[in-house]
């Protein structure tokens, strides 16, 4: 498979170069060169494994599907348990700096009282979980509860950003008796609460956020648009190119990131072709983006007496766009705590580990019991 990728890339057919429109127009040729010569001549997928493997990684049959997940064991009197769920396009790699922080708190200066069991598992169709069958959050919340279960956890929290923040919220949303709380770094694209006659009238910042998230689709909802009506034939491009895949994956850690424009200032390339060598050798990114079709046939729409009620937590980042008002959140969501931070974009258990880890153990403090 390795070999096969190596000469794959040597012989790359490059698109002509057309414009000088730096990102604007997608991944620049130059930057696209120097990252597959890296990828063919100077990366060392054998060493990410290593440190994949240094985690403790199982696999189950749930729910029809083949689960592969991470399953770290806390280090203090009384572990809490928590699944945390990655996105698109990241992986189970982009939560592994977070991990230990939140299993072993006291080597990072926190409090060993504040350790958490952590499940960290890659969603159906992502790296080593094959998809069955299509599932979207809902089906997905689903197989997280029955996979909680089987590992003897009756009560545990949720977390997660981009498609972890819509399982999350399905686990708070439709297994309220079990969550004892979601915390999110991210609002789900497709969430749309209940609006009737008497809470209809919408705040300026309301108003403000749904144009510049209707400015944002126009911009730089392109890939969506795709993934969401097309997954099939995108898919054959994407499994077949490694060049275009890394294209497609490295365009998007740039423009979510808080990177200011300078991908390798957030993620080296190491960091890029990591997640992309994790799709590559599993084949995986058809399936993974099944999902936005998925989601496209029951997306995330509150309806009359529909809540999380369960205490939700939101961490908000800076560079994380476009993302509602507290306001607008707190229709559905029964957020306790919301917390700004002035740094960070839409993969803070990459770009910002140490934050969010210990806005997730001060969010789940009073909720251990």
């Amino acid at each position: 498979m390795l070999e096969d990728l190596r000469v794959r890339l040597a012989r790359t057919r490059w698109a002509p170069p057309i414009g000088d429109d730096g990102w604007d127009a997608g991944a620049p040729l130059d930057y696209m060169r120097g990252l597959v010569d890296y990828w063919r001549s100077g990366f060392d997928w054998r060493r990410h494994e290593a440190r994949l493997n240094g985690f403790a990684q199982f696999v189950a049959a749930v729910g029809g599907q083949r689960v592969h997940f991470i399953h770290e064991r806390g280090r203090g009197p009384r572990p809490f348990p928590l699944v945390v769920t990655h996105g698109w396009p990241g992986t189970i790699i982009e939560l592994l700096p977070v991990i230990p922080m939140l299993t072993d708190p006291a080597s990072y200066g926190g409090d060993p009282e504040d350790a958490f069991d952590v499940v960290a598992p890659s969603i159906p169709g992502y790296g080593f979980s094959p998809l069955a069958d299509p599932v979207n959050a809902f089906q997905i919340a689903d197989i997280w509860s029955q996979l909680m279960s089987e590992l003897g956890y009756r009560r545990f929290g949720a977390q997660g950003g981009d498609w972890g923040a819509s399982v999350s919220t399905c686990l708070g949303w439709k297994a309220a008796d079990r969550v004892a709380g979601v915390h999110l770094n991210y609002i789900p694209g497709s969430y749309r609460p209940h609006l009737d006659q008497q809470s209809a009238s919408l705040s300026a910042d309301e108003q403000a956020f749904l144009a510049s998230q209707e400015a944002w689709v126009l911009w730089e909802g392109g890939y969506a648009a795709i993934q969401r009506t097309r997954p099939r034939t995108l898919g054959y491009a994407l499994n077949d190119s490694p060049a275009g895949l890394a294209a497609w994956v490295a365009e998007k850690l740039r423009a979510w990131s808080d990177c200011n424009g300078d991908l390798d200032r957030c993620f080296s390339r190491d960091d890029v072709l990591a997640i992309v060598t994790l799709y590559w050798v599993t084949q995986s990114m058809p399936s993974a983006i099944r999902i936005y079709y998925e989601m496209r046939k029951r997306p995330m729409h509150f309806h009359a007496g529909d809540r999380v009620s369960v205490p939700v937590a939101v961490a908000r980042f800076a560079k994380e766009a476009p993302m509602p008002p507290r306001e607008w959140v707190e229709r559905s969501y029964n957020v306790v705590r919301w917390t700004e931070y002035p740094a960070g974009g839409h993969f803070p258990a990459w770009e910002q580990p140490d934050v969010l880890a210990r806005d997730i153990r001060e969010f789940f403090k009073p909720l251990r019991r």
